[in-house]
């Protein structure tokens, strides 16, 4: 196909998933639909533009969120968070084990789905000196993952007659990404999308320490005392966001800060298209089958141990 004609079908589709009729599932989906099928004309916009975007669309929903709530998120939910995320880590070290797959690439799926998927992956990586190919393949697996999430969530929540609290807290204890929590937990409701955001980014402040501590371990063993930490910055700028919003003037209209959100909502919007036309036939073959089986059955583990949580305890 001519290359323009590519360009032109990626430029009607981004529009296509802005107007009022897109949604996060819809442009997933159309993002899907053009990388298997004509392929996108834009490969180099699933990098770092991607990424970007997706961290400043974060930023502009702290505009949206209360500092307080954000703060109680992380001291109310402390345990359950460590008990969740340090039991993944656990449960996925065994499986790789017993799967026989590379130490590196299973500590990085374990580590993407115990706290929040590329995010956590792209800071655990150069802490144990992950190649290119083990973190491509990590990746991939939650990228895939994430994907699934997006759709079969909101139907299960559905299914099960979730409120708006329970599905917002399971979101965003089950799905690897922020993107994708974002997606699933927009799609069901507006508080469940408040919920969900909330408590993934008080779960993501533990990027940091996790990747100190496979640093450590990794340094160790190897008897390299350098260390390398990706520091995930963007979290700390919608904290910032959060005390904008909170402690501002009462004489700043608030449609400032409802415009600052909706931009964001767009570009989560944008990024779930980008990410799903990232997806190519290599891509599902790099994944490898052990890999995707690990990243299963973590996630089956960790939908199931948050499922109970939410019931048991919202």
């Amino acid at each position: 196909m001519d290359t323009r004609l590519k360009k032109a079908i990626f430029v009607v589709l981004v529009i296509a998933c802005l107007t009022p009729w897109g949604s996060p599932p819809i442009a997933l989906a159309l993002g899907i639909a053009l990388a298997l099928t004509i392929g996108t004309p834009f490969p180099e916009l699933s990098g770092k533009p991607t990424k970007y975007l997706l961290q400043a669309s974060v930023v502009l929903l702290g505009f949206g969120m209360n500092l307080s709530a954000v703060l109680k998120a992380g001291r109310d939910g402390i345990l359950f968070t460590i008990a969740t995320i340090f039991g993944t880590l656990f449960l996925g070290w065994l499986l790789g084990r017993f799967l026989s797959i590379n130490e590196k690439t299973s500590a990085l799926v374990s580590s993407g789905t115990a706290i929040c998927g590329g995010s956590a992956i792209a800071a655990v990586g150069p802490s144990i000196k992950a190649d290119t190919e083990q973190m491509s393949v990590a990746l991939a697996t939650v990228f895939v993952l994430n994907s699934v999430a997006l759709f079969v969530f909101p139907v299960v929540g559905h299914l099960l007659g979730l409120s708006q609290t329970q599905f917002g807290v399971w979101s965003a204890i089950a799905i690897h990404d922020t993107s994708s929590v974002v997606g699933a937990a927009g799609t069901y409701g507006t508080e469940a999308l408040a919920i969900a955001t909330t408590v993934k980014l008080a779960r993501a402040l533990w990027i940091a320490p996790i990747a100190l501590i496979f640093a450590y371990i990794y340094r160790d063993r190897s008897g390299d005392s350098k260390m390398k930490l990706a520091v995930p910055w963007f979290i700390f700028l919608f904290l910032l966001a959060t005390v904008v919003r909170t402690y501002a003037p009462a004489t700043i209209e608030p449609s400032i800060f409802d415009a600052f959100v909706n931009l964001a909502k767009a570009g989560m919007t944008l990024t779930l298209f980008l990410i799903g036309a990232s997806l190519s036939r290599k891509t599902l073959k790099a994944v490898g089958v052990r890999p995707l089986v690990q990243g299963i059955l973590l996630w089956i583990a960790i939908s199931l141990v948050g499922l109970w949580s939410v019931l048991s305890l919202l």
